[in-house]
């Protein structure tokens, strides 16, 4: 069993800061990418930022230069630093990863139940 346990979320003012972070839990073998994706109210899910093996990252255009992802490979865990949040950055976040367990033989995608960010104008 494999978990994805996400935290940060909250209510922040335009212009502020956030820090979530998405630590995974189980018997994991090993971890491809991780990543975090959001959805606004009546939009459709969206990825944010991901961050593969060999240190390679990618972001959504419209939070290029805000947003920074970093994963903590010993602790599995990723974190999304958002900075000079704008109200069109509200929705649930959701983290991601690709793994692989210890019983598995085929890479796999979780994810978390997702946590609510909220920028107020």
């Amino acid at each position: 069993q494999v978990q994805l346990v996400e935290s940060g979320g909250g209510l922040v003012s335009a212009g502020g800061s956030l820090r979530l972070s998405c630590a995974a839990a189980g018997t994991i073998a090993s971890i491809k990418s991780m990543g975090w994706y959001r959805q606004a109210p009546g939009k459709q899910r969206e990825s944010v930022a991901t961050h593969s093996l060999g240190y390679i990252t990618k972001y959504a255009d419209s939070v290029k230069g805000r947003f920074t992802i970093s994963r903590d490979n010993a602790k599995n865990t990723v974190y999304l630093q958002m900075n000079s949040l704008k109200p069109e950055d509200t929705g649930v976040y959701y983290c991601t990863a690709q793994l692989i367990t210890e019983w598995s033989q085929a890479w796999d995608d979780y994810w978390g139940q997702g946590t609510q960010v909220t920028v107020s104008s």
